[in-house]
């Protein structure tokens, strides 16, 4: 009542669209403290169960609040090991669900739990922290995103001999080569895996379990695997002229971009550029809004986002209550930055001249119910037309983990999604090998990642001493 909702927000966009540093701005001390004074500690703290990773919101704070750093750091990372990815690019759940955002003013948690991190690191208080006692248990973790990052923790804490294998050249998975370099630096990245490395968990790129080195292989020298290899097969939009140039995968253009960021060199014929191009982004989410600021800082001429399903509302619809996640319109730091959004729009087929993509040919659909509740497309009659592009992205969400190689060869059970079949100890149907993330739950969130690869983690871990138990 006494303090307003105020958040950091972003960097001019004249200034922020021509480089690749993070766009979001932060607040001094004062302010972020009276932003934490808002939390009202509520009797039943929804914050707390909207967090994937059960975060002790109210608690850290107060601790943030009343400027002890020391214990709102352990307070905050008693349950996410890595809060400075998730004050980056969680799209906030807990606020959603805080009492406040009945009057749709949040506590800015999301922000606070950045703020609290990075107040950490700078005073000293984020260290390398090995474990005094090792166990004889190794354990190999297959992909180090946010679930494998998270596993690796959490089984090193315990003392077990703890490798991950990276199939790209640097540790990190969607943190280091999904997310943009304007969303979440790399440098954070880094700073996060040398610790890791520090406390002893030995980490090898460029190694893909599967081809580089066989599953068997795998299997015979470890006590236990932990799949966290994501899903990484992307849903593709099988038309005439998808396979005719100048239509991709959003992450295909994603990684390139942030592999250049890095400092590597694309040959030019690999090279997926927007500039000077009218780029069409097909797909609505936070992939699609990604792909949108990074056509934008390549300059891009015109840059346009279209998506199948109807315009989301401004507001909770009737049956969509807090502290439920709000099925509303979501406007990214990119959209701002200069996009045209089209929404209910089929795409029919790409069109070529000269082997060149020139646009794309959409028609307007319509949804409604059958008799049954089931929503059922149409398209209108007469709506066809064609959007000039000469660079089409695609950025329809994820089916599944990838099944060639790993997955195959180890030849654990599916389910009907095609992701990796797990039990409520997340292991597979072979009771050696576990999985974690998106590999088991399908394209989701870092922090819900992150809470899958803790909890799968502690399975691990009892799994590994009950073996240890039995062969004593």
């Amino acid at each position: 009542m006494e303090v307003d909702r105020l958040v950091a927000g972003y960097r001019p966009v004249q200034e922020r669209i021509e480089d690749f540093s993070e766009v979001e701005q932060v607040l001094n001390e004062k302010d972020r403290k009276l932003q934490a004074s808002r939390c009202m500690d509520c009797g039943v703290p929804f914050c707390h169960w909207g967090c994937p990773v059960s975060s002790k919101i109210p608690e850290w704070q107060d601790e943030l609040y009343k400027g002890n750093a020391k214990d709102a750091l352990t307070v905050l990372t008693s349950t996410n090991a890595f809060p400075e990815f998730t004050g980056r690019v969680c799209p906030a759940p807990c606020e959603k669900s805080c009492t406040l955002n009945i009057h749709e003013t949040p506590v800015t948690i999301r922000e606070n739990e950045c703020a609290t991190i990075e107040q950490a690191f700078a005073a000293g208080l984020v260290v390398p922290n090995p474990p005094k006692n090792r166990t004889d248990k190794k354990i190999a973790v297959i992909g180090s995103g946010p679930a494998g990052l998270s596993a690796a923790e959490r089984l090193n804490a315990w003392g077990h001999n703890v490798t991950v294998f990276e199939r790209d050249d640097a540790v990190g998975g969607l943190l280091r080569y999904g997310i943009p370099d304007f969303k979440l630096s790399k440098k954070i990245v880094e700073r996060r895996v040398q610790i890791l490395t520090e406390e002893g968990i030995v980490f090898k790129t460029s190694t893909e379990v599967g081809t580089d080195v066989k599953g068997a292989d795998i299997m015979k020298e470890f006590d236990a695997v932990v799949l966290a290899i994501g899903a990484m097969k992307p849903r593709d939009l099988p038309v005439d002229g998808r396979n005719d140039g100048g239509v991709h995968f959003a992450m295909e253009f994603l990684t390139q971009q942030n592999k250049v960021n890095s400092g590597q060199e694309i040959a030019e014929a690999d090279r997926i550029l927007a500039t000077g191009k009218n780029v069409l982004v097909i797909g609505g989410g936070d992939t699609g809004s990604d792909c949108v600021g990074t056509s934008i800082r390549q300059k891009a001429k015109s840059v346009r986002q279209i998506e199948i399903l109807p315009k989301p509302p401004e507001k909770r619809a009737f049956g969509n209550p807090w502290p439920y996640w709000p099925n509303t319109l979501r406007t990214s730091s990119s959209h701002e930055e200069g996009c045209e959004r089209e929404w209910s729009l089929a795409t029919k087929k790409f069109i070529h001249q000269d082997g060149k993509l020139v646009g794309a040919e959409v028609v307007s659909v319509e949804w409604k119910k059958d008799l049954k509740g089931n929503w059922i497309m149409n398209e209108v009659a007469g709506s066809s037309r064609v959007i000039d592009c000469e660079l089409v992205l695609l950025s329809m969400g994820f089916l599944s983990c990838v099944h060639e190689g790993l997955v195959n060869e180890l030849g654990v059970e599916k389910d009907g999604r095609g992701n990796i079949k797990v039990n409520d100890q997340f292991a597979s149907s072979d009771a050696k090998v576990f999985a974690a993330g998106d590999s088991h739950l399908g394209a989701s969130l870092v922090v819900r990642a992150i809470r899958s690869g803790r909890d799968c983690a502690y399975n691990v871990h009892k799994f590994v001493m009950q073996e240890a138990a039995v062969t004593a």
